[in-house]
């Protein structure tokens, strides 16, 4: 170790401009006295003359570190534990903190972009559900950007059609209602009246409706605050609409290269994902064309009964149930059918009767002899785990995951029946099922 010239004693000597260093040997190390003065010559030297600035911060730093503090032998080890149990208080405190601000930005943003979520994840079964109609417009030569906008543009017509014819008939049915109220009201007091022994008095009802100050006419005022609010969220809609049809667009018409993004997989994960999407899009599209084919089938059946019963709107009523009853799992058709039995009864309330007869006849012959035969090159989905499934979107996320809920589960079972290695069943009562045949012969001899 080199010190300077004259640091144990007398004037430092001054060669040409230039600090002389002489060696002190290895006793500094052990001194702390020397030490110090040691440090503070070469301070006081390189401050002096000005020499040496770029290095002299190194110097010192590199020999301090070599130097222990003259009190530091002395500091008890209780408070070098003290101390170093605060450091980590410190950073336990610091790293807690900055945890609870990473969470609670994760959270905000997640509740900022909820309403994104949901719109991609309706993109993608939409995406699902038309992809296998423009594979084969592809096959045939069409481009996959126009086969991908014919099929959403004839989507987007059948619905606007849907929506407007049964928007038409609500608009018309409210406005016949308002108008001839006291008509309705006279005939559905006299068929209670007449079939419950009742004795209610239509004048008197009639009455209480067109009362300024009853219930009924504050509820239609505090309806007429809320237009503005509406016509808001009506405008919110068409927009959420427009980005999910977009975002749907774009997923089908550039499949292909948003599914090169796997190349960053092994060759074996590659086939695994690629054909788990394969089964994802044929198994969640056929599901999604068999229910729309048996909501068809419903809707033309139920025309022809409402037209026969006298239902009023017979084409808008039997859309709406056909559509519902499809995509509402086992308690569709119920929900569905209320609607055209209200405009029965109101019409004429034996009507409505028959209404609820044809309803639940059809539902059975749709059980037994429609759904089998289309759902069976498609994928039949089981009644419990529909039922199931649309409780669990629902609770998650609402109508919209009610109705996404059926395809969600589709896609589900149809992954999981492909992938894993299937075993014989065992022969045991417990796993024997009857034919259907057999189960028909069996009901033939108990009633014989």
């Amino acid at each position: 170790m080199n010190a300077i010239d004259g640091a144990i004693g007398g004037e430092p000597a001054r060669a040409g401009g230039r600090h002389e260093v002489l060696s002190l040997g290895g006793t500094i190390g052990a001194h702390h006295a020397l030490a110090n003065i040691v440090r503070n010559e070469l301070t006081y030297r390189f401050n002096a003359f000005g020499e040496l600035n770029g290095c002299h911060g190194l110097i010192l730093t590199a020999y301090a570190s070599l130097m222990s503090s003259p009190g530091e032998e002395n500091i008890p080890q209780s408070d070098k534990n003290r101390v170093g149990s605060t450091r980590w208080l410190i950073r336990a405190a610091v790293i807690f903190w900055v945890g609870f601000l990473v969470m609670v930005a994760t959270r905000h943003s997640i509740n900022r972009l909820t309403n994104l979520f949901i719109l991609l994840l309706i993109s993608l079964f939409l995406a699902f559900a038309i992809e296998p109609g423009v594979n084969k417009l592809e096959a045939r030569g069409w481009k996959r950007g126009r086969a991908t906008i014919g099929i959403v543009l004839s989507v987007v017509v059948l619905s606007s059609a849907f929506l407007a014819l049964f928007g038409t008939l609500v608009a018309s049915q409210m406005a016949d209602l308002l108008q001839n109220s006291e008509k309705y009201v006279n005939e559905s007091v006299s068929f209670i009246n007449d079939t419950f022994n009742a004795k209610i008095d239509p004048q008197e009802v009639n009455d209480k409706i067109s009362d300024p100050n009853g219930p009924v006419q504050k509820f239609i005022d505090s309806q007429q605050d809320k237009v503005i609010t509406l016509s808001v969220q009506a405008l919110g809609a068409l927009l959420q609409v427009f980005s999910v049809l977009l975002f749907t667009y774009y997923i089908v018409a550039d499949g292909p290269k948003l599914r090169r993004v796997c190349s960053r997989l092994a060759p074996d994960r590659q086939r695994r994902v690629l054909a788990g999407w394969e089964i994802a899009v044929n198994k969640t599209g056929g599901y999604l064309y068999s229910r729309a084919l048996l909501a068809l089938l419903s809707s033309f059946f139920h025309w022809i009964a409402f037209q026969a019963i006298g239902t009023p709107a017979p084409i808008a009523m039997a859309l709406w149930v056909g559509v519902v009853s499809q995509f509402l799992p086992v308690v569709g058709t119920y929900v569905a059918g209320v609607l055209p039995v209200v405009l029965s009864f109101v019409n004429h309330p034996a009507s409505a009767l028959f209404v609820v007869g044809f309803i639940l006849v059809y539902q059975q012959v749709e059980n037994y002899l429609f759904s089998p035969r289309i759902t069976a090159r498609t994928m039949e989905l089981h009644p419990a785990l529909a039922f199931g499934s649309a409780i669990a979107g629902a609770a998650v996320l609402g109508p919209v995951g009610a109705v996404l809920a059926l395809p969600g589960a589709a896609m589900i079972q149809a992954i999981a029946s492909e992938w894993g290695t299937r075993h014989a069943v065992i022969e045991s009562p417990l796993t024997y099922v009857v034919p259907v045949k057999a189960r028909t012969r069996r009901a033939k001899k108990n009633r014989s």
